[in-house]
């Protein structure tokens, strides 16, 4: 997804260190888990799901609830029998081929003919275009969920050629681009959204196996992107039954320090 000198797609493996890197995770280690997840795993109830449409796909009607002004307008392709996520963020996530286009939505419910949602943004999958400045998306962050998804047929395939969205308890009033909208709080050491983290490379992958070594592989090459709060150190990962549960819990027994932050640009607000 998107062009190769994406960020998304962007190796970060000899970038430079944060210089505020250790102040960064010591924040993150103080605020909820302490240890990375995979928040996702063959329960269908885990995961974010997404689908493919085709193209000329019915447009239905969007009403935004929440966070119009800063969403874009529909109608959307996405059909009313499309798989909305579990839990709380209720997210719906919609390819349509032809266009290449991503449309994804927030706090999503169907609404007679249509949907009604908190927000809503159209990813063109062909560009590097930003959101605007300051506005969210299907993301606290302004970015695009799909992107960062570790998906099961690019795991399979045995590589992950894309940085893995990553979730924070406590985040800062700031964001780092392609972040266009801020996380929460005045704290100048918490995470900012957009905010790049890579497994350290001096980390021993040798007794990992399966697809939770795939996912590490691409933890120190590609890493995470800071894409909303929520739960410590959870990534996020697309529903799939065929995800080996045994492999993917080795990852819940690295602890965060294990990570540090990268320099990819300063804090806007």
């Amino acid at each position: 997804m998107f062009p190769a000198d994406s960020p998304w797609n962007q190796d970060v493996s000899a970038l430079p260190v944060h210089p505020s890197s250790a102040a960064i995770i010591a924040n993150i280690q103080a605020h909820g888990e302490t240890t990375i997840k995979a928040d996702f795993g063959s329960n269908p109830a885990y995961g974010i799901p997404f689908s493919v449409v085709p193209a000329g796909q019915a447009r239905l009607p969007i009403n935004y609830t929440a966070y119009g002004d800063e969403s874009d307008a529909g109608p959307f392709p996405i059909p009313l029998t499309s798989v909305i996520e579990g839990g709380n963020d209720h997210h719906v996530l919609v390819v349509e081929q032809g266009s290449c286009h991503l449309f994804e939505l927030y706090h999503s419910v169907r609404s007679g003919l249509g949907w009604s949602a908190d927000s809503g943004a159209i990813f063109d999958l062909s560009t590097n275009a930003l959101r605007p400045r300051g506005w969210t998306s299907g993301d606290q962050a302004g970015l695009p969920i799909l992107a960062g998804l570790a998906r099961y047929d690019e795991v399979a395939a045995g590589e992950i050629h894309h940085a893995l969205r990553v979730t924070f308890n406590h985040t800062q009033n700031g964001f780092i681009a392609p972040a266009t909208h801020p996380g929460g709080d005045a704290d100048s050491t918490a995470p900012a959204m957009g905010l790049r983290l890579r497994l350290r490379a001096d980390f021993n992958l040798s007794g990992y196996t399966g697809q939770a070594r795939v996912i590490l592989t691409a933890l120190k090459r590609y890493g995470l992107i800071v894409a909303d709060t929520g739960s410590n150190w959870f990534i996020s990962g697309g529903t799939d039954a065929r995800w080996n549960d045994d492999d993917l819990q080795q990852i819940a027994r690295i602890a965060g320090t294990s990570f540090e932050a990268v320099y990819t640009g300063d804090v806007q607000r």
